[in-house]
């Protein structure tokens, strides 16, 4: 019995494990979940084969005690008879006989009485162990929707990774593109075209500039020749 307790413990352990925390807490849930299958579908195995032999032992005790009960008909029906005959052979003044079948009624009755005491005996422990076997039987079947609720998680959570998996692929390829977009090279091709546009003009701007000086020396130079020319004039005319 203790042996079919244990059982009976450690399906109902099993069966109520929270598939949800085990995902929740586990860093690898699939591989967690994987070997959780593999233990159920074990611990399934292994009770599949106590269960089994606990049920094998029950209809054994079962069938012990059908026997038993046939037995008990049975000696009753010889002490009956064995009555009978004795009353017959009484009545018909053979009473020496009709003890002796009153002694074998007796016996019958001593057996069928033995074997009532047996019927009464295997009547508390048949319904212990069927007690047990419909729980080992109630518990067998939650392990089993259990492994199904796991293999149902495990592929859910496959097929999850699976997706996440692709769509940072395609993230990935699509980054890929972004780095090499025509338009970010034509973009950094106006940047250059500018600043050579800068440049150019620059250029222009500081030749105008060397230019104005230019003639601004020129006019300085034309200036001092009216000058000197005056002063030639008025030195002319004072003379």
């Amino acid at each position: 019995m203790a042996q079919k307790q244990s059982i009976l413990g450690r399906i109902a352990q099993l069966a109520r494990a929270n598939v949800n925390a085990l995902i929740d807490q586990a860093e690898d849930p699939e591989k967690v979940l994987d070997q959780v299958i593999r233990d159920y579908t074990a611990n399934i195995a292994d009770a599949e084969a106590a269960i089994a032999q606990t049920i094998g032992n029950l209809r054994l005790a079962e069938a012990d005690r059908d026997d038993d009960v046939a037995a008990v008909r049975e000696w009753g029906a010889k002490a009956l008879a064995a009555s009978r005959k004795a009353d017959e052979l009484r009545a018909a003044g053979r009473a020496a006989e009709a003890d002796r079948f009153d002694e074998l009624a007796k016996l019958a009755l001593k057996r069928q009485i033995s074997f009532e005491q047996e019927v009464s005996a295997a009547a508390p422990q048949i319904a212990a162990q069927t007690e047990v076997v419909d729980k080992l039987k109630s518990g067998l079947a939650s392990m089993k929707e259990k492994l199904v609720e796991l293999r149902g998680k495990r592929d859910q959570l496959v097929a999850r990774a699976k997706a996440a998996q692709a769509q940072s692929q395609v993230q990935a390829a699509i980054g890929s593109i972004d780095v090499l977009d025509p338009t970010s090279e034509l973009s950094r091709f106006e940047e250059r075209v500018r600043r050579e546009e800068a440049r150019v003009a620059g250029q222009a701007e500081l030749q105008a500039g060397s230019l104005d000086a230019r003639f601004a020396e020129l006019e300085d130079l034309s200036a001092d020749l009216d000058v000197e020319a005056r002063l030639a004039a008025l030195k002319a005319g004072g003379a």
